[in-house]
């Protein structure tokens, strides 16, 4: 594979790719480069790969856990062999710099290899003995649900595909996958190994539109489950599509993370580079990145200055130059709102610095490059602060007292993660149990901070459900309860019932 060959991301459905229209993937690096094309499917495709996974469903959920957990490390050797390339179409496809596209890429085989690790605890909790208020035997079981449709986003478009996909499939329930139109490359490769591994239809692929394939998908009523990652306006679409059919939901929506910098924090060097990396981290496009930075007000001066220095050595170029800290953003909707986000904010007054280095500025135009900005000044219900920028800037403010800075944090309606930094551990986790986050860290916030282990997920608009360990694979289950008596006859209104039989012999 080279950096000039392109890539196609077809429909595959039983592992046989089916003729579609065809879209272009641009690089967002160089919008005049196509990086390769994806499929345009639509509710047929998406009929065609539901009915495949309804007819995989019942073999592979009669498989033992164990069974599958071996086909799964399978698909995750077949994967691991392709990183290097996965990474390059990675950074080709979303800009994002190589580095930040090898951790992409690493977690299919990752994921799949920790979701298999747990075939043992899941089959030893899918069937447990149930207490019962009169002799007689009773379990509670859980068992595959059915088909379930993933809709995957394109910040980092492998890894949360199969943060969903390893534990549907786990559990024995089938998938039919739909990529992000902006980045579905890398994603439909790393899937067409992944089938190829495994039995025909148990996972399907249908690149397309979202309002096309995805609507088709969330609607579709032979799909028990959506597990759906991205933003908080398409998550609401994605579950009015599903309402009429009841399916359950798994939504990992929008972000808006506030840090809590108190009085006691150690601000050195390798604190306000974790800060950095947490703000900043692939352009600023990751859900549970820092948005927010409340720092004590007899730090403050010490922590901005501190910060935007640090942030002045970050480099913005084509991704695949490994010099550069970060890339471009990865659409120009995006690009168009955060450079407008920024001329907003500095029209209102705040102080928006602007930082860092072009690494080719004479191609700066033909890419979403965007440079960090630090933000101070900026009013509490200010746009910039109250909703996620989602890119490179970040706005600073003052807080006087921990009461302030709770208030501060909580005062969104998203609740994805946040952090507090402090010297005194105790007093750093006193204040994350205050506040309103699906993960709250202690001295650190960035990408790797959560692990698979930990269940992830938001309160309020930021999600619904979680992802990561034993609880995602659950949520991809029916709770079944079996329940026999020794003599039904003891049951409450047995008495009642026996009326008919002796109106009967009367």
């Amino acid at each position: 594979m080279t950096t000039e060959q392109l890539h196609r991301a077809p429909v595959l459905v039983g592992g046989e790719e089916l003729p579609t229209a065809y879209a272009p993937v641009l690089n967002p690096a160089r919008i005049s480069e196509t990086v390769g094309e994806h499929a345009l499917g639509g509710a047929r495709e998406v009929d065609l790969a539901v009915s495949a996974a309804v007819a995989a469903f019942p073999a592979w959920a009669t498989l033992a856990v164990g069974e599958r957990a071996a086909y799964l490390l399978k698909a995750a050797d077949s994967i691991e062999a392709e990183l290097d390339d996965l990474a390059v179409l990675i950074t080709r496809e979303t800009g994002k710099a190589l580095h930040d596209s090898r951790g992409d890429a690493v977690g299919a085989p990752k994921l799949l290899r920790q979701f298999a690790a747990l075939a043992d605890v899941i089959a030893a909790a899918s069937e447990r003995p149930a207490a019962l208020p009169r002799p007689g035997r009773a379990v509670t079981r859980y068992v595959p649900m059915g088909p379930v449709g993933v809709i995957a986003p394109w910040n980092t478009p492998v890894y949360l595909a199969f943060n969903s996909i390893a534990p549907a499939l786990i559990a024995g329930d089938t998938v039919v996958v739909k990529p992000p139109e902006e980045a579905p490359l890398a994603l439909s490769q790393a899937l067409a190994l992944l089938a190829d591994a495994l039995p025909p239809g148990v996972v399907s692929n249908v690149p397309g539109l979202g309002t096309e394939a995805g609507a088709a998908l969330s609607a579709h009523p032979a799909i028990r489950r959506m597990i759906f990652t991205g933003s908080v306006a398409t998550g609401t679409a994605v579950m009015q599509a599903a309402a009429p059919t009841l399916k359950s939901l798994t939504m990992e929506l929008g972000g808006n993370d506030a840090a809590l910098v108190l009085h006691d924090a150690e601000i050195d060097d390798v604190m306000v580079r974790e800060m950095v990396a947490g703000v900043f981290g692939a352009s600023g496009q990751i859900c549970y990145n820092i948005k927010r930075i409340y720092v004590h007000s007899s730090r403050f001066p010490e922590f901005t200055a501190r910060f935007t220095e640090l942030a002045s050595r970050i480099r913005v170029g084509d991704g695949m130059d490994l010099r550069s800290t970060f890339g471009p953003v990865t659409t120009r909707a995006q690009y168009d709102r955060v450079l407008a986000l920024r001329e907003e904010t500095a029209a209102s007054g705040a102080k928006v610095t602007t930082v860092g280095e072009r690494l080719d500025p004479d191609g700066w135009e033909d890419g979403y490059f965007i440079l960090p900005s630090v933000v101070t000044g900026a009013a509490p219900d200010s746009r910039v602060v109250a909703e996620e920028q989602f890119g490179p800037i970040i706005p600073i403010l003052p807080f006087d007292d921990e009461e302030e800075a709770v208030r501060l944090a909580n005062a969104t309606e998203y609740g994805l993660a946040a952090s507090v930094w402090s010297a005194d551990s105790d007093r750093a986790w006193a204040l994350a149990r205050r506040l309103e986050a699906g993960s709250v860290f202690v001295n650190v916030h960035r990408v790797g901070a959560s692990p698979a282990s930990v269940p992830f997920g938001g309160f309020k608009h930021s999600g619904i459900g979680r992802t990561h360990g034993l609880e995602s694979v659950f949520d991809c289950m029916e709770l079944q309860a079996v329940v026999e008596y020794e003599d039904p006859s003891l049951l409450p209104g047995t008495d009642h019932w026996n009326a008919l039989l002796e109106a009967r012999d009367v």
